[in-house]
């Protein structure tokens, strides 16, 4: 470290580690861009990293590592520090890379070659959300014309108030040619609590023009508060999108809020000459999926009781990209693969949960799980008063969900991984799309 610590060598630290939220159109409250920007901010910058708060990387990187991880090691810290304490001179900013300028950037900074989406499809009206405290269910579509059909690498949801909503889950319809003349009627938005899916789905016009339904591909696009969507390297993953289709929105949640606001969210699509040669699959532990919680998922009021879930893997797997899910009540979670011969994979140890962070994390290079392994996923769920995120004071019995909509206040164990088929090999692929080591 040099005697004299300046801009020059704080920036690139905090540009990696902290500008992807702290810019336009993220959810940082504050920009951390430019100079002036860090220097408006500099006592507060080096109070959230020295008490290691800032940035936000829950992932223990003591058990696994990932691509893109945000956590500051010592000597980060220390340069911070000593930049702060010594008057946050600016220094020869000559060899600094140019200011990024992306405005609203999204994924734009962190897509390879900072590439602006390709497409964006917006939800066609705005949403009124009253400020009655409730929770919101909203069922939408967001329907696309594009020049030809072509191949999607990424696509991103973007809400439009990241105050107000608090999840999406989200599929793709796809119309074939001919079978849909105009795929911009229906309704715009539908009550999910008042109406079956079914009966959505018919409001929605969703049905080809001779009554039939189109093919939908579930659970493309998801949004949790933190969660960015992988980016896989040409014919990993990825997918076929049709000239004519829709985004459906199964599940728009907007939290509780106590003033009127509105939202009109979009998707940025960014696509691709490389069909997908490998399909992305994917696995659901824990609640409404593919393993049961052990024991059911109650936590009564004033206790820590700890949950378990597995799931046997019946096929060599390559894993991808892994998201674990809980919600205000999450105190740690922890997720291995036992091996036949007895052998332990790491996947994620989370020590100190927090709803507000909640990542899809992407292995470095394909992870190798064999046939018959078990997936085993421990969560301990905290349900006092020294929990500062409980919602309630004193503290309410909490279960999982009754029904498929999913509220702030109803408590979830889930376990989400994404996975490849296996093929001899795959320990050497990198995932990272810029090619970095």
């Amino acid at each position: 470290m040099p005697d004299t610590v300046t801009f020059a060598e704080v920036a690139p630290i905090i540009r990696a580690n902290c500008m992807p939220c702290h810019r336009e159109g993220q959810a940082g409250p504050f920009p951390l861009v430019s100079y002036t920007d860090m220097r408006r901010k500099a006592r507060t910058i080096r109070k959230m990293v020295v008490n290691r708060w800032m940035p936000p990387w829950p992932a223990d990187t003591a058990y696994s590592h990932f691509l893109g991880e945000r956590a500051l090691n010592a000597r980060q810290i220390a340069t911070i520090a000593k930049w702060v304490d010594q008057g946050s001179a600016i220094g020869d900013t000559t060899n600094l890379p140019p200011m990024p300028t992306a405005k609203d950037a999204t994924m734009s900074g962190t897509h390879p070659g900072n590439r602006e989406p390709d497409a964006v499809v917006w939800l066609p009206d705005t949403f009124h959300i009253p400020g009655d405290n409730r929770d919101r269910f909203i069922i939408a579509k967001a329907p696309f014309e594009l020049p030809r059909d072509t191949f999607l690498s990424v696509v991103e949801f973007v809400p439009g108030n990241r105050q107000g909503v608090h999840h999406m889950n989200g599929a793709m319809i796809s119309y074939a040619e001919g079978a849909k003349q105009d795929v911009h009627t229906g309704a715009a938005y539908i009550d999910a609590d008042s109406t079956q899916s079914l009966d959505a789905y018919g409001d929605l016009l969703l049905q080809n023009d001779d009554g039939t339904w189109p093919l939908m591909t579930p659970n493309m696009v998801n949004y949790l508060p933190g969660l960015s969507p992988p980016i896989y390297p040409p014919g990993i993953g990825g997918y076929r999108i049709p000239r004519k289709g829709a985004f459906l929105v199964n599940t728009l949640h907007y939290g509780p809020s106590m003033r009127d606001t509105m939202d009109r969210s979009r998707f940025n699509l960014w696509f691709s000459s490389t069909p997908p040669g490998r399909p992305m699959k994917e696995l659901q532990l824990g609640t409404l999926g593919m393993s049961p919680v052990i024991p059911d998922l109650v936590i009564p009021p004033d206790t820590v009781i700890t949950f378990r879930t597995s799931l046997r893997i019946p096929a060599d797997i390559s894993v991808l990209t892994l998201n674990p899910h809980m919600h205000l009540l999450g105190k740690s979670f922890l997720a291995f693969a036992l091996t036949p011969s007895g052998d332990t994979i790491p996947l994620v140890r989370i020590k100190e949960w927090d709803f507000r962070w909640q990542y899809a994390y992407t292995f470095p290079t394909m992870l190798h799980v064999p046939r018959n392994s078990v997936i085993h996923v421990v969560a301990v769920f905290d349900n006092t008063r020294a929990n500062r995120n409980n919602p309630y004071d004193p503290p309410r019995m909490a279960q999982a969900p009754v029904g498929v909509h999913m509220r702030t206040t109803d408590e979830m164990l889930q376990f989400f991984v994404n996975y490849v088929d296996h093929r001899p090999g795959d320990e050497k692929i990198s995932l990272d799309p810029h090619g970095e080591k």
